[in-house]
């Protein structure tokens, strides 16, 4: 019971958070599609950049570092976008780009972040993760995205430019690097800059999942469904069960372990949506795929945590 009640107070208030704002969109319309749309930018591109910053620059950069974990995400990362890749083939070409992004492309910087303050009360070695997952996670995206448009298409120099523009100027990542180097530096910020960072990067998860559930949308779900299944079942099921048992056997506990959980077991991101219809996609699988993992993914993350936290892994 210790183990259960560990795990539910780590995972009901995010998504109790997600659900007030699916009901403030959806039932009191206090906050519009227009309004959700903004307050998740804002999140993403000054809210959790200060947050990943702040907890960085205030820990001791080679404590932090852990070259292993990098890789490991890295490498995992990379067999997870190959296996999305070769079960697409079973389908359409039309969703093979959208199917392969949403099996692999988990929000591990918005509800991961969520999930490991929780529980730590900070987001530690999360940031290993994001360094070693979400520069591939951008460049397979364009890349599948392009490869396999409904129209058809190519890499160009153009394309790749962007993309390597895109990895550069990557607010998470510019959050991430800023803070390491801020760590491994010894630096000091001022009182008032430190206290409006901190007040700043506190915003970034409560407004970062009632932004979430504003955008979960239930009727599109039904457009694919059942390609929109098999994704969600790779993304919150098959993928822990292939990887965890790696990650343990390496010999990593804890918040690490925590972290790469996060990595392999969170809900497709809402990002997955917007580049796709920004790249001449239709979404309607993307769009389900967040919808689902993320409601589903109330139950089987909690479930990856109470057998994590029984094994006294955790």
């Amino acid at each position: 019971m210790e183990n259960l009640m560990f795990s539910l107070n780590a995972t009901v208030p995010v998504f109790l958070m997600m659900a007030l704002g699916f009901l403030l969109r959806r039932r009191t319309h206090l906050m519009s599609e227009d309004f959700a749309n903004a307050l998740n930018t804002f999140v993403f591109q000054v809210a959790l950049p200060a947050q990943l910053f702040k907890n960085l620059s205030e820990s001791d950069f080679h404590t932090v570092w852990n070259g292993g974990v990098v890789l490991f995400c890295f490498l995992v990362s990379l067999a997870s976008i190959l296996l999305m890749l070769a079960l697409s083939l079973l389908g359409d070409r039309a969703i093979r780009a959208e199917f392969t992004q949403a099996g692999y492309r988990g929000s591990q910087a918005l509800l991961g972040a969520a999930l490991m303050q929780n529980v730590y009360g900070e987001t530690g070695p999360l940031a290993l993760v994001l360094i070693g997952a979400v520069p591939l996670y951008n460049v397979a995206a364009v890349a599948l995205l392009t490869l396999l448009s409904p129209e058809g298409g190519h890499l160009d120099r153009k394309t790749l430019g962007k993309t390597l523009q895109g990895i550069v100027t990557n607010p998470i990542i510019l959050g991430i690097a800023a803070g390491l180097l801020w760590s491994l530096l010894r630096l000091q910020l001022p009182v008032i800059l430190r206290r409006a960072v901190s007040d700043l990067a506190a915003t970034a998860t409560p407004m970062g999942l009632l932004a979430l559930g504003a955008c979960i949308d239930p009727k599109k779900v039904l457009g694919c469904w059942r390609p929109t299944a098999a994704a969600s079942v790779c993304k919150l099921l098959l993928f822990p069960m292939l990887f965890l048992p790696l990650a343990v056997a390496l010999g990593w506990r804890g918040q690490v372990l925590m972290a790469i959980l996060v990595m392999l077991g969170s809900p497709t991101t809402v990002s997955c949506f917007s580049m796709a219809r920004s790249m001449g996609h239709e979404g309607t699988l993307s769009s389900g795929a967040v919808m689902l993992t993320t409601i589903c993914s109330a139950f089987t993350f909690t479930g990856w945590l109470y057998l994590l936290k029984t094994l006294a892994l955790l």
